[in-house]
């Protein structure tokens, strides 16, 4: 395999990727000349051009309305970690590639808001947050891009009726395709997961199954939404890399990255807690770390993260209050 700057900076991104394959894919730890093939003409592409490489990442949606799994509705400590590490890859590829590569958030909470039970002026606060939380990090390399970006009239359900009457497929074209597909399946599996725990925890009196069925059909059309959205991105930037925050198959024209440190494949930053466990910050649920007795830090009135108990005992006085 040729080691050309391209392929630097690619094998620099799969340090992070996030697979879907198991111990059996061997691609999981050591990219093979197909992972790169998949990707290195359009990293080629930019630096033909001398002009920085460009990644969209559908991402940053809202906070989930799981108080089980989150501190609140507004970006915290995991949201600030995760922008930050796509910054800090930013700048890394300057050393491969001085132009270095920016990176276009598209956030897609209004998407499927009102799938997920997500009030749509949560999304825009947690958007606004983002933005200043950005500009407060000095992330020059990372822009948003929303909704509101590409239908630029008319309210929320308006334009998820124009994302979807002009881009999105049949639901039963996707029920097809989870029967069928093996990555399509695991996607469901995962979507379905996160909808059927949120909706758990506020559906008291009703049984599981049927919050499972409902989620289940919700979970259909989260995918047909976000696949909307997924081609609405392609058609406004073609050029770009495409990166996800779902698991990806080794060889998918996308890339899975995890943004922070987690034992769960499929959590994100916005389903999840930063926790300081001591090795470092790793992503957890907030109630995983309620359960281990961690203690909250508020930052600008503000829950922020959690430091578990040993590191609070084992640490000095004044890295703790640092810290904090």
């Amino acid at each position: 395999m040729s080691d050309s700057p391209a392929d630097q900076i690619l094998r620099l991104l799969f340090a992070s990727r996030r697979t879907s394959g198991g111990p059996a894919d061997l691609c999981n730890g050591k990219p093979c000349e197909r992972c790169f093939a998949q990707h290195r003409p359009k990293v080629e592409h930019f630096m033909a051009r001398g002009v920085p490489l460009h990644f969209v990442l559908p991402a940053f949606p809202a906070k989930s309305a799981n108080r089980n799994k989150v501190l609140g509705p507004l970006p915290d400590l995991a949201e600030r970690l995760s922008l930050e590490f796509l910054q800090s890859f930013c700048d890394y590829v300057r050393h491969y590639y001085e132009p270095g590569a920016r990176i276009t958030v598209c956030s897609d909470g209004h998407v499927f808001a009102d799938l997920v039970g997500v009030a749509d002026q949560d999304v825009t606060d947690y958007r606004t947050e983002l933005e200043l939380l950005l500009r407060a990090i000095g992330a020059d390399a990372i822009n948003t891009y929303g909704l509101g970006d590409a239908f630029h009239s008319g309210g929320h359900d308006e334009q998820r009726a124009r994302l979807t009457g002009r881009y999105a497929q049949p639901v039963a074209d996707i029920r097809a395709r989870v029967v069928e597909d093996a990555a399509a399946r695991s996607l469901f599996s995962g979507i379905h997961r996160f909808l059927f725990e949120d909706q758990l925890v506020r559906s008291e009196g009703r049984s599981r199954n049927s919050v499972r069925e409902k989620t289940k059909s919700r979970a259909y059309q989260v995918i047909q939404r976000s696949d909307a959205w997924s081609s609405l991105v392609e058609e406004y930037f073609p050029e770009a890399l495409r990166l996800s925050i779902h698991p990806q198959d080794s060889h998918s024209h996308k890339i899975g990255i995890h943004m922070m440190r987690t034992r769960d494949n499929w959590l994100t930053p916005w389903h999840g807690v930063a926790l300081d466990d001591g090795e470092g910050i790793r992503l957890v649920k907030r109630h995983e770390a309620e359960q281990l007795g961690a203690t909250l830090v508020r930052r600008r009135n503000r829950p922020s993260h959690f430091i578990a108990p040993h590191v609070m005992t084992s640490r000095s006085p004044l890295l703790v209050e640092e810290a904090v």
